[in-house]
């Protein structure tokens, strides 16, 4: 059971974890043994996740997400297998984490009268220093 934040739990029916080499650095065991994992979770038919968290997780433009709304975590931080595999729970617990989030809606507001003629105003002080620049007299008085 991967524990959410006390009241999302995932049960380890839903997770698919698979296994497979990892690249890079490993000595004499990198050819041999398979341990990356490739952790698998359907976010769009998952029972454990209320409707609003999977619509946030849904909505997020997530290069891990594929079509069919399947999370798709790959460790292979480690040399371990058991830790790449509490590595790969761990960052999905921390996404599930962050949709838990609802964000703050933006309410639309407009610059006061005054703001913009301080916007204004600075505008013109920074051209009238831009125009000083390069005048030169060559009349030779």
């Amino acid at each position: 059971m991967l524990d959410i934040d006390g009241r999302i739990q995932i049960g380890e029916d839903e997770l698919i974890e698979s296994f497979v080499r990892a690249g890079g650095p490993g000595g004499q065991n990198v050819n041999k043994v398979a341990s990356a994992v490739e952790l698998r979770f359907d976010v769009a038919r998952s029972p454990s996740l209320p409707e609003a968290v999977r619509e946030r997780v849904l909505s997020r433009r997530d290069r891990r997400m594929t079509a069919d709304g399947v999370l798709v975590i790959q460790a292979s931080r480690f040399r371990d297998q058991s830790k790449n595999r509490e590595d790969a729970r761990e960052r999905l617990a921390e996404i599930l984490r962050g949709a838990l989030h609802v964000p703050k809606a933006r309410i639309a507001t407009r610059p006061s009268r005054a703001a913009k003629a301080r916007r204004v105003d600075a505008k013109k002080s920074r051209g009238a220093i831009k125009q000083g620049r390069g005048r030169r007299d060559w009349s030779g008085d």
